[in-house]
């Protein structure tokens, strides 16, 4: 019997990948062993992050880092070190900024329901630019100069959320905000692989950048990223640390919080909720390592046996496959399957989906373009005992439309 089948919980096939309502990436033994080991010993975690700091640091290519709980924390934690700075009044203050600004710009196409993590700091969105493409009213998306005409006094930095997407560019975005020395927090959190964007996102000359740890890193899922500028990471772990000591006997590795440039003290910040672990911190930087070393690259030809075995098994049904193999040899490769058009039924993919979810075990597919007829599988968390159930699976449910 399995933990999770002690507490009546039934184990599901996982073929929806690194999503956190499903848990997250699997971690490898390695980081398994380490996430053990750090359990065993007991370290002050500012000297923790102090040292996973210049791991990061390296990793990105910045100036500092932070391991955070999730990408969603690292997002409220660089929005409010942005909106406090070095300043413990404003740490305290938070939410509330009275007296001082807290207005981020945003382009309304970047918003999503994850920028209630940038709301939850305190900060106020002020929305630029327009789709026009996406409302069928024109030609154009957000530009550069739409940033530029919403300033104001009150405008305390910018939100960018990174897609292969996205519009303006980030360096465009980047100029208007150097002009106007405003900080930009950049929301990468699904941008891994590849992993040069862990350098390259940053070199564009972001303040802060967030990258997710459970999910292509492969760390512990409720683990993240928060990478930039050495001022604004020290606010943000101030701003997280628990800060229950004496002033007198305070001594935070200077490399990580320097003393020196705080206005006092902080209490206990907005952040304290958003806590790591020993564990979670010595975890994530293992997977950092893999990760950064090539080691899961290895795994997409397996991957794609694996998806072409399911392919292979839906042959002869209404489903018409496609494997996609991204070409910068890291990112895994997906399988879509097309269930629209004359020979399946209307509604057929979310019918599939529904009742795949009702199976023994449950199968979870990727439920993102449903609407375009199109179930995904995603081979991140799936073993090789789970592929050929997978493979039944989906046959019997196809099979069964009318």
């Amino acid at each position: 019997m399995s933990c999770y089948e002690r507490f009546g919980v039934t184990e599901i096939i996982n073929a929806s990948g690194s999503v956190t309502r499903l848990g997250g990436a699997p971690m490898p033994a390695t980081v398994l062993d380490a996430f053990r080991e750090a359990a065993g010993a007991t370290v002050p975690l500012e000297i923790l992050q102090a040292a996973a700091a210049e791991k990061i640091a390296s990793a990105c290519g910045t100036e500092s880092g932070l391991v955070t709980a999730g990408s969603a924390a690292a997002l409220t934690l660089g929005a409010a070190a942005i909106l406090a700075g070095t300043d413990a009044g404003r740490m305290e203050q938070l939410p509330h900024c009275d007296g001082f600004p807290n207005e981020f710009l945003v382009a309304r196409e970047h918003r999503n329901g994850y920028d209630h993590a940038v709301r939850a700091a305190g900060a106020r969105f002020v929305e630029v630019g327009m789709n026009e493409i996406v409302s069928g009213a024109g030609v154009r998306r957000t530009e550069a100069w739409e940033y530029e005409a919403a300033i104001t006094p009150q405008t305390a930095g910018i939100l960018y959320v990174k897609t292969p997407d996205s519009r303006p560019s980030l360096p465009e975005v980047m100029e208007v905000a150097r002009k106007h020395n405003l900080p930009v927090l950049v929301d990468a959190a699904g941008e891994l692989p590849p992993r040069e964007n862990l350098k390259a996102i940053p070199a564009t000359g972001a303040d802060l950048v967030c990258f997710s740890g459970g999910k292509a890193v492969r760390g512990p899922q409720s683990t993240g990223i928060l990478c930039g500028r050495r001022d604004l990471v020290m606010s943000a772990a101030v701003q997280m640390l628990d800060m229950d000591d004496h002033p007198e006997l305070w001594e935070p590795p200077e490399s990580l919080i320097d003393r020196s440039r705080l206005s006092g003290m902080p209490r206990h910040g907005i952040g304290r909720t958003l806590k790591v672990s020993k564990e979670e911190i010595i975890a994530l930087l293992t997977a950092l390592d893999l990760f950064c070393s090539g080691a899961y690259d290895s795994d997409r030809e397996r991957f794609h046996g694996w998806l072409t075995a399911i392919a292979d098994r839906l042959e002869g049904t209404c489903a018409t496959c496609r494997i996609d193999l991204p070409d910068n040899g890291q990112t895994p490769p997906t399988l879509t399957i097309h269930l629209a058009g004359a020979a399946c039924p209307r509604e057929a993919a979310w019918e599939v989906c529904r009742q795949l979810r009702k199976a023994s075990p449950p199968v979870y597919v990727s439920h993102g373009r449903l609407d375009q007829g199109e179930l995904v599988v995603y081979p991140l968390c799936l073993t090789e005992a789970a592929v050929p159930v997978l493979a039944d699976r989906l046959h019997e449910k196809i099979s069964a439309l009318k």
